[in-house]
Order: structure tokens, then sequence, then C-alpha cells
């Protein structure tokens, strides 16, 4: 099996100025980029796994050092010495 010569399309003229016209917008602005929007996103979870980490550190401090909880236990020994 032999295939045809392939046609080689043609390049029209007015492709290529409409072409040119609707990219000229472009070249003159750049436009936002993905980039800034990841950026941006990648510094919010950080800030906001930040705050969750400084949040759940000042739970288990304030857990293990439930002032109501260690004055139980003193009562509690207080009653047992009795």
């Amino acid at each position: 099996f032999v295939a045809p010569p392939a046609a080689r399309p043609e390049v029209d003229a007015r492709v290529a100025v409409a072409t040119v016209a609707g990219l000229a917008p472009l070249a003159l602005e750049q436009p936002a980029s993905a980039y800034d929007s990841v950026v941006a996103m990648l510094q919010s979870w950080l800030v906001g796994g930040t705050v969750l980490t400084v949040i759940f550190a000042a739970a288990i401090i304030a857990a293990a050092a439930n002032p109501l909880t260690k004055r139980r236990q003193e009562v509690q020994n207080m009653m047992n010495k009795k």
C-alpha cells in the first residue's frame, strides 16, 4: 500500500493577518499568568496550615496544662490523705 502524496494546506494570507491582529493586544499587555494564581494558592495554603498548626498546638498545650484537672487531682490527693 502506497499512500498518496500528502496535500500541503495552503496558508491563506488573510488567516495569518487575522491571527496576528487577534494576538496583537497580548503583545501590548501581558495577561495574568497562571503562575500568579498558583503562587497565591500556595501562600494561602501555607498561611492556613500555619494557623491550624498554631490552633492545634494551643489546644494540646491547654489540654496538658488544664488547671481544673490539676485542681481536681490536688483535691483528690488531699481527700486520700485524710
